[in-house]
């Protein structure tokens, strides 16, 4: 049997799948409910009222509930799933918490849901079609924040419709302005990962498993920076309004926003880069950088990698204007020897130089490691060096652009004695573009075709973005790149702003015509006025000089 091909989405632009109506359709995959849980046995027997209600088939669903240290347990109460089982994680923590009960979960859906969050009835149905329509995605309910009195979990298994139990319920504030400010999140689809909140998202899995579990090293801001790392993995977000899911009361956020706000940026800005506004020291390093460079090593049968190369690439790269970088250097590490007595007739001495000259030097590696879920990642051949602004202008075109791969043609014929005819080239990568690849290619087809359908490709010339060949000294001054760049999107900005002001004419004129036709409007009210007060006029003297005859 031919394995159906995944559907293929361009960018976050999720509405293309097509998926059928809740409650016509048959569904096959398993969800696993994790509910982290800590001291409240009140709202953990609703939440788990609401769940056994769930028109999702109770044969594909397990609820595991996670006690997080409560003094006195939790208990499971009569009313739940038939597969609902609990855990203890003793250690505090609400990730520890979600990572126990993933570590449970068996599920090929992971639903995450707070204690204190209670599901309409159709709400998993909701969240699963999307899954089973692709594999890599997250999906988020509408959460509404209910300060009514709380229900009884019998009248939640009763009621017809969950929403008048909770009446009134103030809607998830910031994530409707997210969604609706970006057409669903399709639109600037860098931020849709925000959308990722621990009390009503499911996400498949195999995404999960790619992109790690939770981070444990986090105080706050453990969703966002997952949805950030999911992300990376390829995922897609998608709000879904059918998806209802009632908190009872307050979050902690909505109580303290700013001082939440304080802790979480703290430890966010390590670790998700994307998040430029947390980074704006000029020099500060970071655990999670921008932007990886690789600095490649010659191909098989075009030499060594050349101490002098390297070190005129990586210079360049860390006197950019990019500081929030990294640079991995790649080669025959591992088969690299000290020669102590003739260091000179060492045939590995190029290696050994550069091993050196950057052994402290924190932003360079030569050992293979992994800097964490960078967004982009530049591979440059040893010997290539970019101009300060370079960097920043590859980025900013692949931003605009929502690119997955910038290529940078760098030099023509300039290839291997057995590929004479071969290029030089540079590859501005998006993580997320090529996780995505990896998740929809199909069996033999090349890598950057996939990144093509999924994110696009460009090609452009290295010698206008400003790539230059051999080492060359910090000129201090701005480059003629970043000259052309900046006039580029003034040019850019002029045409948006000659759009903008010929919308606003044509609003103008509008408007100039409605005055017309209110002045037309106001003159004809006039005249029905001034012939309405001659009848008033007229009838009222009438009435005196009836008034006066009977006298």
């Amino acid at each position: 049997m031919t394995p159906r091909a995944v559907p293929r989405i361009r960018g976050n632009d999720y509405r293309g799948l097509v998926l059928p109506e809740p409650g016509a359709w048959t569904p096959s995959l398993r969800v696993s409910v994790v509910v982290p849980a800590y001291g409240s046995q009140d709202t953990l027997d609703l939440t788990l009222a609401g769940l056994a209600g769930q028109t999702y088939p109770a044969a594909l669903t397990e609820v595991v509930v996670v006690d997080n240290g409560s003094e006195p347990a939790l208990r499971l109460p009569a009313l739940r799933p038939e597969n609902t089982r609990l855990v203890v994680c003793p250690t505090p923590g609400r990730a520890h918490a979600r990572n126990a009960g993933l570590r449970e979960a068996g599920g090929d859906v992971i639903h995450w849901l707070d204690s204190d969050v209670v599901l309409d009835r159709c709400s998993v149905e909701a969240h699963m079609r999307w899954h089973h329509a692709a594999p890599y995605l997250s999906v988020t309910g509408y959460i509404r924040f209910s300060p009514a009195p709380r229900p009884t979990p019998e009248e939640i298994a009763s009621a017809a419709d969950l929403a008048a139990l909770f009446e009134p319920a103030e809607p998830h504030g910031w994530l409707v302005e997210l969604i609706e400010s970006t057409d669903g999140l399709t639109d600037r689809p860098g931020r849709a990962f925000s959308l990722h909140v621990g009390g009503a998202t499911s996400v498949s899995a195999a995404l999960l498993d790619r992109a790690g579990p939770m981070d444990t090293d986090l105080i706050l801001g453990q969703d966002t920076e997952m949805g950030y790392r999911l992300a990376q993995a390829g995922a897609v977000f998608v709000p879904e309004p059918r998806a209802r899911a009632f908190h009872l009361g307050p979050t902690m956020r909505m109580r303290d926003k700013a001082p939440i706000d304080r802790v979480s940026h703290a430890f966010v800005a390590d670790r998700i880069p994307t998040y430029r506004w947390l980074r704006s020291h000029p020099a500060r390093q970071w655990k999670v950088p921008y932007v990886e460079v690789v600095v490649e090593p010659p191909k098989a049968g075009e030499g060594t990698l050349s101490y002098d190369d390297v070190r005129a690439t990586v210079d360049a790269v860390l006197a950019g204007t990019v500081p929030d970088v990294a640079v991995t250097i790649e080669g025959p590490w591992d088969r690299v020897r000290d020669e102590g007595r003739a260091p000179l007739t060492n045939p590995d001495l190029d290696l050994v130089l550069i091993r050196g000259h950057y052994a402290h030097e924190p932003r360079v590696r030569t050992a293979p490691a992994s800097w964490g879920a960078v967004p982009y990642r530049l591979r440059l051949p040893a010997g290539w060096a970019p101009e300060e602004d370079a960097l920043a202008g590859l980025i900013d075109l692949a931003e605009e652009g929502g690119y997955g791969l910038v290529s940078v043609l760098l030099a023509e014929g300039a290839g291997s004695p057995q590929d004479p005819g071969g290029i030089v080239a540079a590859r501005l990568e998006r993580t997320a573009a090529f996780a995505r690849a990896e998740i929809v290619r199909a069996a033999g087809e090349d890598l950057d075709d996939a990144v093509e359908d999924t994110f696009g490709t460009l090609w452009t010339d290295g010698e206008s973005r400003g790539f230059t060949s051999g080492a060359r000294p910090p000129t201090g001054r701005r480059s003629a790149y970043r000259a052309r760049a900046e006039a580029e999107k003034q040019a850019r900005q002029a045409e948006r702003l000659r759009a903008k002001a010929a919308e606003w004419r044509e609003e103008a004129g509008r408007w100039r015509r409605s005055a017309v036709e209110l002045r037309r409007e106001v003159g004809a009210l006039r005249k029905e006025l001034a012939a309405s007060r001659k009848v008033v006029q007229y009838n009222l003297l009438a009435s005196v000089k009836r008034a006066i005859r009977r006298r």
